[in-house]
């Protein structure tokens, strides 16, 4: 995925096609994909999700594609991430 700005270019790509390309990477992720299907209309599962990770001081990069939410964490905060979703899950 790539996101063209007016200071530059953002891309996500697996660190292994960054390497053999030449580029330098700065937030390296944990890919978490949210397994239920999500309209891109739907209101609060974002938001949700979000301060879910941010009572547990974990970043969070969203990409909202048609059929799922991708969240990026940095790959150190992973396994937490995915353990304070799980409990999110079990109580909605």
């Amino acid at each position: 995925m790539a996101f063209h700005e007016q200071e530059g270019i953002t891309a996500i790509v697996e660190k292994t096609l960054a390497d053999r390309l030449g580029l330098s990477s700065t937030f390296p992720s944990a890919w978490i994909t949210l397994t239920v299907h999500s309209s891109l209309a739907a209101v609060g599962l974002t938001g949700a999700v979000a301060q879910a990770l941010a009572r547990n001081a974990i970043s969070c990069n969203v990409v909202a594609a048609y059929y799922h939410d991708h969240l990026f964490v940095h790959e150190d905060a992973g396994q937490r991430a995915m353990e304070v979703l799980r409990d999110l899950s079990a109580t909605a």
